[in-house]
């Protein structure tokens, strides 16, 4: 992993962070910064610099997990008590969403392409 390639995805990052928090901008600054790093990825120097960084970043994934594993275990007892309201509230907006994305696909699909004159 280079030095560059880590140096590139924080800058990114606090550019993010800093255009989200100047601008007020509805988003969260890793959001933000995160389409700066899909807009910079165009270049092929900063493919070539992120990406051992990003395989690198891969390799160790599973680790990226335990702060979400930890979150689970401490507030196991909220989770006991709400546990099936949660997940009927993941069910239920899951197929929510699928229908809502279904239905647009079949009204876009329903309509002709502009014709040429």
């Amino acid at each position: 992993m280079t030095l560059q390639g880590w140096a590139i995805l924080l800058a990114l990052q606090a550019a993010g962070e800093v255009l989200a928090r100047a601008l007020a901008l509805p988003y969260p600054g890793p959001v933000v910064g995160m389409l700066l790093l899909w807009l910079a990825l165009r270049s092929s120097a900063v493919q070539a610099r992120v990406g051992p960084v990003c395989e690198g970043l891969l390799a160790h994934l599973s680790l990226l997990f335990v702060p979400v594993g930890v979150g689970v275990m401490t507030h196991l007892p909220l989770l006991g008590a709400y546990g099936w309201q949660l997940a009927l509230v993941i069910v239920l907006s899951t197929w929510i969403g699928l229908a809502v994305t279904a239905l647009v696909v079949r009204a876009l699909m329903r309509t002709e392409p502009a014709k040429e004159a």
